[in-house]
């Protein structure tokens, strides 16, 4: 809540001089409120999760799902519904898994059409890059100036997933940059990210990011001044409160025709133009920054920098991603284990809850998948289990608060998805990955318990619980593990990772064999008698149990993939 009241919005003062008021002159009216709340929020506990008896998976919820989507997709525009207009993410990665399974190539498109929308507009920040919070306006035209740190991290999986499905590098320009911004401008000297960016600076929202003109040839001088206000819509009237926001209506090819210039020269002018602009905006008094670093988030966060560098193949991203991951386990762990909810300045407080367990763990299997350090691999394994025992329901669904934590009129269980993707739906995702890459079947038939009882209420909100569809688009398979043996003059092998890292396999996942790793071989039963055949780098495709006979070129492995 706002601080001061905005809009329509009441601000947080408002609402308690609201209660405090209502408190002296009608305190029954109040009381009476209070247990008709802890009644409902009683049986909406009850009725979270259904029965897994005798329930099957199938595609069912999620041809449901897309027609939903498709009904209140914005054709025009991106984005789906009116004003506001948040991105949402994770229904955009889940979009583009869908697409893939159904052959449904709306689906994608939707995906596509919205990350281009947002990318070209005013909520995307065309100087210091970055998504901004939502769009107020159906046109994504004028956000709401805020940042924070999970749309980076969703944003940029959804932006890798799509170059991945496309190959169009606006999506790997578009994960470079939020990369860029994130690592200028949320890191902690340490590692850790922090969690936002505030809207408001000199007491007024946008003040930070807003342009003249004037200010801009000042800068650029007045021929690249020109072009630059030109292409990027700032004008003497302005297009917000008189002053301007920096959005690209068109892309720099169809701007290059219209001013009869080629592409790469114009491009070049933009890119010169914005590397000026963006330290003398720094000059400006910048929004408070929310220099918290939490857990959940960072797990997002290391989630979307491996994934960057997996897909745009870059050691920078792995290694930030590894020092994020570091400074967690280093000072926000507790010695018994307890992953620590909160960091800021010096201090680590507040036990976990579920998503700092699930997000983290994803980020972990994000990061073993980069950079196959076993230790991530394990550690993913080790806080998958203390948070079933943490979180457990004992029906396959997990507690937002641990059992030991302080319970406030009742303990919640979260199944829909909100500005950040459901605990429970990436605890069962996160179940499911991890016992494809150790062959644990208890392990696979407990993710699969967990999605079966968040169904009942899924299929009722099929566009609130989007990451459950991805972890149920991975359930129903096929899903493959290659296993990668490198020979010892190793070139092979890291062309097979290059070739599989090219193309949108959201159901593979890969073990790099290494007979030196005796914890890894004890991790991944999968790997036994998974050897380099006669001094060539081999690979071998496995979907469940059953492996193929191995391969040891690029082109049939990927005959493998596509057969």
């Amino acid at each position: 809540m706002p601080r001061e009241a905005r809009g329509q919005m009441a601000s947080i003062t408002d609402i308690l001089e609201r209660i405090g008021s209502t408190w002296q002159s009608n305190r029954q009216q109040l009381l009476d409120s209070g247990q008709r709340l802890t009644e409902s929020l009683l049986q909406l506990e009850r009725s979270a999760t259904g029965s897994v008896e005798g329930q099957l998976l199938n595609e069912e919820p999620l041809k449901q799902t897309y027609a939903k989507f498709f009904e209140t997709f914005d054709k025009e525009r991106g984005g789906f519904g009116e004003a506001p207009k948040f991105p949402v993410p994770h229904n955009l990665s889940m979009l583009l898994r869908l697409g893939q399974r159904l052959g449904l190539e709306n689906a994608q498109t939707m995906a596509m059409r919205t990350l281009q929308s947002i990318r070209l507009s005013g909520t995307y920040d065309h100087i210091g890059f970055g998504v901004h919070r939502y769009a107020v306006d159906a046109n994504w035209r004028v956000p709401h100036f805020e940042k924070m740190l999970y749309d980076q991290a969703l944003l940029s999986l959804a932006a890798a997933d799509a170059f991945q499905a496309s190959s169009d590098p606006f999506f790997s320009t578009m994960v470079d940059e939020i990369s860029e911004y994130v690592l200028r401008d949320l890191t902690d000297p340490q590692g850790g990210f922090y969690s936002g960016e505030d809207a408001d600076s000199e007491g007024v929202e946008g003040t930070f990011y807003l342009w003249t003109p004037q200010q801009v040839q000042e800068v650029l001088g007045l021929e690249h001044g020109t072009i630059f206000c030109h292409c990027y819509e700032v004008s003497e009237g302005g297009n917000f409160e008189g002053s301007n926001i920096v959005r690209l209506e068109m892309d720099v090819t169809q701007w290059a025709a219209w001013f009869g210039i080629e592409p790469e020269r114009l491009g070049e002018v933009l890119v010169l133009g914005r590397q000026l602009l963006l330290p003398a905006r720094e000059a400006r008094i910048r929004p408070h920054r929310d220099d918290k670093v939490l857990t959940a988030w960072n797990g997002l966060m290391i989630a979307a920098l491996a994934r960057a560098a997996v897909v745009l193949d870059k050691e920078e991203y792995l290694q930030a991603a590894s020092a994020s991951a570091e400074f967690i386990l280093s000072n926000m762990r507790r010695e018994d284990g307890r992953l620590l909810r909160r960091y800021r300045q010096g201090e680590a407080a507040v036990p976990g809850f579920l998503d700092d367990y699930a997000f983290f763990c994803w980020g972990l299997i994000e990061l073993y998948q980069a950079g196959f350090n076993s230790r991530y691999l394990d550690l993913a394994l080790e806080l998958s289990a203390d948070m079933e025992r943490l979180f457990g329901d004992g029906t396959g669904n997990l507690f937002d608060s641990a059992e030991d934590a302080e319970t406030v009129l009742t303990r919640s269980k979260t199944i829909l998805d909100g500005a950040v993707p459901s605990g429970n739906s990436a605890a069962a995702w996160n179940l499911l990955r991890l016992a494809s890459l150790t062959g644990d079947q208890a392990m696979a038939e407990r993710g699969e318990a967990a999605i079966k009882t968040s169904l009942a209420q899924a299929v009722r909100y099929p566009t609130g619980t989007s990451l459950l569809y991805t972890a149920l688009d991975y359930a129903l398979g096929p899903k493959e593990v290659v296993v990668l043996a490198a020979a010892e003059s190793d070139t092979v092998s890291q062309e097979m990772l290059a070739a599989l890292r090219k193309r949108f396999l959201p159901r593979t996942l890969v073990l790099r064999a290494d007979p030196d790793d005796a914890r890894l071989n004890e991790l991944t039963p999968l790997l036994q008698g998974k050897e380099a055949q006669e001094g060539q780098s081999t690979a071998y495709l496995c979907r469940g149990e059953t492996c193929q006979a191995p391969v040891t070129s690029v082109d049939e492995l990927i005959a493998l993939l596509e057969g």
